[in-house]
């Protein structure tokens, strides 16, 4: 398990201030200025170790299909069969939080659940001389993926890997049989999520000014402090009471040591990539307005018309209810092909999170199946 230390530091501007904190928090330590955020933050700021493209191995046995310049496509189970492809999300995290551990994978449940052939994108961490790459991008090669696994899969998207799923699916209708969209951030101006309201009210250059600092990227070290402290009493005090209280349970021991070399390791993002995504589509909605242009042609989600399954967490603070679910009201599928399933929890626990995978995934596996 990562080593962990407390940091001292009394130094205070918005230019550090992580790329996903709540505006609210943003704005308070603003006006209270460096004294009241050294005493307040002292205690539970951590000190990041970034160890590069490090990738906790995968739960399940799969061979890498692709090599592409963003991400590797890894292959899973029978080479038969309409395929299903898994859209990891790109947005600071490997892969591994479809493929966690076994017994507790959303790869597993799915081929235990009458999925035969699946596979994963595992988007790499950006290098420098990715630092310029788009969305058209990262859309070109997942159409190159989709054309590999013979032209047409069941499309599943995991949080922001659902709207890269939803560009895909209107652009190129045939090539999707089916949609799941799990968490996924589609109507970006539904709720009132405090990713949302973050979005809103910082300007644009907050965000150009945190990919200045780190040289033409996202740095995977802001975006790790942002979502700590969101929820800080869970991150710096929580969770070590917890290892404390099952320092003798191995299991325990070896699943948190998997947790983490995950959470605490994030990738890279390009940051003109992510300086599109914030504009384009968190700012301006483009994506269900109808005006955002995906390979050359704007795209629109009435274009899609297969079978939709939409996955919603009752307590998700990434991404809120009313953001999943308001993907129906702009959709071309009808009503009768689109299944909702609200279910407790947060974000992570959709797609990691036992109690889903034993109990919503495999319904949605055999609903894949069925289509």
């Amino acid at each position: 398990m990562p080593k962990k230390s407390f940091a001292k530091s009394s130094e205070f501007s918005l230019a550090s201030v992580p790329a996903f904190w709540p505006m609210a928090m943003a704005a308070s330590l603003a006006e209270q200025g460096a004294e009241l955020y050294a005493r307040n933050l002292k205690f539970v700021e951590e000190e990041i170790k970034i160890h590069g493209d490090l990738r906790p191995n995968l739960a399940t046995p799969n061979t890498v299909r692709l090599d592409l310049r963003t991400m590797l496509l890894r292959d899973y189970g029978k080479q038969d069969g309409l395929p299903t492809l898994v859209d990891a999300p790109h947005a600071g995290h490997t892969a591994m939080i479809a493929d966690y551990h076994k017994g507790q994978s959303l790869i597993e449940t799915l081929m235990a659940n009458d999925i035969g052939h699946v596979a994963l994108t595992d988007w790499k961490a950006a290098t420098q001389d990715m630092k310029d790459l788009e969305i058209d991008n990262y859309l070109a090669e997942i159409v190159v993926a989709i054309d590999d696994l013979g032209g047409r899969v069941n499309l599943v998207g995991l949080c922001q890997g659902g709207w890269v799923a939803a560009m895909v699916a209107a652009r190129f209708p045939r090539k999707v049989n089916s949609l799941v969209l799990a968490g996924s951030p589609i109507d970006t101006d539904a709720g009132n999520g405090p990713i949302k309201r973050m979005v809103h009210q910082s300007p644009i250059s907050f965000y150009e000014e945190l990919v200045t600092l780190g040289g033409g990227l996202m740095k995977g070290d802001f975006m790790l402090q942002g979502w700590k402290n969101m929820h800080p009493e869970q991150h710096y005090i929580q969770d070590h009471v917890d290892l404390y209280e099952h320092i003798d349970d191995q299991a325990y021991l070896a699943k948190e040591e998997t947790f983490e070399s995950w959470y605490e390791n994030p990738i890279d993002l390009p940051g003109r990539w992510y300086l599109q995504v914030i504009k384009e589509l968190f700012k301006e909605n483009r994506l269900v307005r109808g005006t955002f242009v995906g390979l050359g042609r704007r795209l629109n989600l009435r274009d899609i018309v297969c079978p939709v399954y939409l996955l919603a967490g009752e307590s998700d603070d990434i991404t809120t209810k009313e953001q999943v679910f308001d993907a129906e009201r702009y959709l071309g599928t009808t009503k009768d092909k689109i299944e909702k399933k609200l279910v407790p929890g947060g974000h992570i626990g959709l797609f990691m999170g036992s109690r889903t995978l034993h109990e919503a995934w495999p319904a949605i596996a055999r609903w894949i199946a069925a289509q």
